[in-house]
């Protein structure tokens, strides 16, 4: 969905400015073009770094990425649950993070005891939209069960 994000972000770019020289003239133009290609840029940049820094689940930890924008390092033991359902308030709830950048999440994980966060707050819960749920879901089954879960 980022994919598609940025394709509309450039052909905007370029309908703008046709727009914007034609009613202000080129110095308009430049100015607003260098704010487009900073977004440009920065989503490209976004879109690249999820294939550099995905999920990665490991034998004793878990670290939940969105590119270069979110990460949540959680230890497997600390996951009590997984795949309840959810609704809007539940991720709103203080204590739930949420990685899903565009669409609703399908995975959740509830933890206990709840993470610290880089700000300090306690994370109880997490969503995020991952490419293959049912994979994730069976690998923290197998961590799970081999921590005694």
């Amino acid at each position: 969905m980022i994919g598609v994000l940025l394709g509309i972000a450039v052909v905007e770019m370029l309908v703008v400015h046709l727009v914007l020289v034609a009613a202000f003239g080129w110095t308009v133009a430049i100015l607003v073009g260098v704010v487009d290609v900073a977004a440009v840029l920065y989503l490209t940049l976004l879109l690249r770094s999820f294939k550099r820094l995905p999920v990665v689940l490991t034998a004793d930890v878990l670290m939940m990425r969105t590119g270069f924008l979110k990460s949540l390092t959680v230890p497997v033991a600390q996951i009590a649950g997984t795949g309840r359902t959810w609704d809007a308030a539940t991720l709103k709830q203080r204590g739930v993070v949420n990685f899903a950048l565009i669409g609703w999440p399908n995975v959740w994980l509830d933890l206990d005891p709840p993470v610290q966060h880089r700000r300090g707050t306690p994370v109880s819960a997490i969503a995020h939209k991952l490419d293959d749920p049912v994979a994730f879901h069976a690998a923290i089954a197998a961590l799970s069960a081999a921590h005694g879960h």
